[in-house]
């Protein structure tokens, strides 16, 4: 019996791990509608190949003693268990597939942490954020619908970008002070997170626009969380709002795992009170460009001392969620994981079809509290609305997708 390959924790999955929390579970979930419905033998077929195909995705947490100095990742060649499951359709099945998907992690300590649930013509895929996420399991998703469907689902080229240089150094502001928080609304008293999903036009951007639908994206969520604290009494304070960033090739050669950096992006107060929509929209290109193009680890320069081997991770494990009740108050407002136009057909054949429509979310949890994630597929855009039910409700939830609809269309502002 041969022994299985281990892999040390790299410092995302490390300082993730550090801080679960069985009340708000790390998951990320993927939701893909598709016209027809899926064929059970041929699904779980072609996504137990596609693992294969990707074989970085079949790991479980390695035991170890109590003093270990790292954690590891335990490479299996083949699942410990049945990835794909089948819902009967019904009334409240999907609400009820979105719910699993944020209340049940896939545990770490099967392989692979990621499970796949069919419900009827629906998938919902649920990622353990401490192992993977999204964009790197979209793309275990479109090997299979290639597998199971016969047809390619390479990625499509990633649209032209205008490199504009900067005639003078951007408006970044400075970031000393903790930054606003989510104004509370009538929280829940159940525990973990709460979602809403839904579909918006992509915003109309005049040609030769010097920002992007992802700058127009950031501003809506700056403007709506402006609106949102102002109308809840909250004094105005400079907004910070994390943005991921992927560099990762999309083709069958994408590294498996949390690929994304992050990277903070800053507003001050009076720029957000009736605003010069031009005028904010460029300053945010200016900035999300520049941030982008400046190296830096994925969560910064101290995360990689957190997690240097240099006590027992129980040790460094007690410290770095110290060090992260410490921090909270400078914790950025909220996050912006815009994954952009959707790179793979998921055409999964004749039968079945290609997918018409995908969302993600992204964890939530406290001091945030609130996470919006935008995707877009046959020209529409789909927003995930995400949030902790200890700081807002549903209707709350309601209430900031329509302030974020409203604020999304005073973006498409003409030159």
């Amino acid at each position: 019996m041969t022994t299985p390959v281990r892999v040390p924790f790299p410092v995302v999955d490390e300082v993730s791990r550090h801080c679960l929390q069985e009340e708000e579970p790390e998951t990320v979930h993927i939701e893909v509608h598709l016209p027809g419905p899926v064929d059970r033998s041929r699904l779980r077929k072609a996504f137990t190949e596609a693992l294969h195909r990707h074989p970085r995705i079949l790991m479980r947490e390695a035991k170890g003693p109590w003093y270990r100095r790292r954690y590891a990742w335990e490479l299996t060649d083949e699942p410990d268990t049945e990835v794909v499951t089948f819902t009967p359709t019904g009334p409240r099945a999907l609400q009820d597939a979105r719910t699993r998907a944020l209340t049940v992690a896939p545990p770490l300590s099967v392989s692979p942490p990621i499970r796949l649930e069919a419900v009827g013509s629906v998938l919902f895929l649920t990622i353990n954020h401490t192992a993977l996420d999204g964009p790197a399991c979209l793309r275990i998703l479109a090997t299979a619908a290639e597998l199971y469907g016969g047809r390619d689902n390479s990625p499509a080229a990633p649209p032209p970008r205008r490199d504009l240089a900067l005639q003078e150094p951007p408006d970044i502001p400075a970031t000393w002070s903790p930054p606003a928080r989510v104004a509370p609304g009538k929280p829940d008293p159940s525990p973990g997170n709460g979602m809403l999903v839904t579909e918006l036009p992509l915003p109309h951007r005049p040609k030769g626009s010097p920002y992007t639908v992802n700058d127009q994206l950031m501003v809506t969520t700056a403007l709506t969380i402006a609106h949102w604290n102002r109308e809840h009494g909250a004094r105005p304070r400079a907004l910070r709002i994390t943005m991921p960033v992927d560099d990762r090739p999309r083709d069958t050669t994408m590294p498996i795992g949390n690929g994304t950096r992050l990277v903070e992006v800053p507003f001050v107060a009076a720029e957000l009170d009736h605003p010069d929509m031009s005028a904010l929209l460029r300053r945010t290109a200016e900035r999300t460009r520049t941030l982008k193009s400046l190296p830096r680890p994925q969560l910064g320069h101290g995360a990689a001392l957190l997690t240097a081997p240099w006590a027992p991770v129980a040790a460094r494990a007690a410290l770095t969620r110290a060090l992260r009740r410490a921090a909270a108050p400078w914790t950025s407002t909220t996050l912006l994981s815009n994954i952009g136009r959707i790179p793979y057909p998921l055409d999964f054949g004749e039968e079945t079809g290609r997918a018409h429509a995908v969302w993600f979310s992204a964890p939530a949890r406290m001091p945030r509290g609130l996470t919006v994630t935008t995707a877009s597929t046959a020209g529409r855009l789909h927003l995930a609305l995400r949030w902790s039910r200890a700081l807002l409700s549903h209707g709350d939830g309601a209430h900031l997708r329509d302030l974020f609809e409203h604020y999304l269309h005073t973006t498409e502002v003409t030159p």
